[in-house]
C-alpha cells in the first residue's frame, strides 16, 4: 500500500514540473516593449507662417536705392532623412522700400519668391541654405509719370529655425534677390532692382 502511494505522489510530481516549467519558459518569450518618446522636432510636413523685415538695394542705371520695411506670407513643405531636411517654400511680401534721387523716384512695392531648401538639424535647431525664383514689381515715376514693371529673377539665401513647441517654429533669415533688368521708357534705359532683405518670422506645422 505504501508503495502504492509513492508511486503515485511520484507520478503526481512529475506531472506538475514540466507543466511549471512550461509556464516559466514562455514567460520568458513576452515581448519586450519600450515606449518611444514622440520627436517633437521632426520638422517633416506642410506649414504656413508670416514674416516681418527689411530690405535695401540699388537700381540698374539710377542712382536711386530703394530701402524700407517688408511683411508677408509663407507657405511650404519639409522632408526629413536622419539630421538632413529638405523642402520647398514659397513667398509673398508687400514692401515699403523706395527712393527718390532729383527728378527720379523707384519703388519695390511687392515680390515674392519660390525656393528650394536644405539643411541639417541640430536638437531643435534647423540650419538651412535656400535658393530659386524670384519676382516682383519695380515703379518708377519722374516728372507726374509712372511706369511699372513685374519680372523674374533669383534669389538665394541663409537662414536658422528654431522649433519652439510640437507645432511652432521661429526663424531668422537673410535672402539676396535679382530682379532682371527691363526697358524703362522714362528712363530711356533698362532699369532693374538688386536687394538684400533681412526677416524673423514664425511658423505653424500642421
Amino acid at each position: 500500500m505504501k508503495g502504492f502511494i509513492w508511486g503515485a505522489l511520484g507520478l503526481t510530481l512529475a506531472g506538475t514540473v514540466p507543466a511549471g516549467a512550461a509556464d516559466l519558459s514562455y514567460g520568458s518569450r513576452a515581448p519586450y516593449t519600450v515606449n518611444q518618446p514622440l520627436d517633437v522636432y521632426s520638422w517633416a510636413g506642410p506649414y504656413l507662417g508670416g514674416n516681418l523685415g527689411y530690405e535695401w538695394g540699388s537700381v540698374g542705371n539710377n542712382p536711386t536705392k530703394p530701402s524700407g520695411f517688408v511683411g508677408g506670407v509663407t507657405a511650404g513643405y519639409n522632408w526629413r532623412n536622419g539630421p538632413w531636411v529638405i523642402g520647398v517654400e514659397g513667398d509673398i511680401e508687400a514692401t515699403g522700400a523706395d527712393d527718390t534721387f532729383a527728378p527720379w523716384k523707384f519703388s519695390n512695392p511687392w515680390f515674392g519668391t519660390l525656393r528650394g531648401r536644405a539643411g541639417y538639424t541640430f536638437g531643435n535647431v534647423l540650419f538651412y541654405g535656400t535658393a530659386g525664383l524670384a519676382f516682383g514689381e519695380l515703379k518708377g515715376q519722374t516728372f507726374g509719370l509712372n511706369e511699372s514693371h513685374t519680372t523674374a529673377g533669383w534669389t538665394a539665401g541663409l537662414g536658422a529655425e528654431v522649433s519652439l513647441a510640437p507645432k511652432w517654429s521661429a526663424k531668422i533669415e537673410y535672402l539676396y534677390v535679382d530682379l532682371s533688368d527691363s526697358q524703362f521708357a522714362i528712363t530711356g534705359v533698362s532699369n532693374g532692382y538688386r536687394f538684400g532683405t533681412i526677416r524673423a518670422g514664425v511658423n505653424y506645422h500642421f
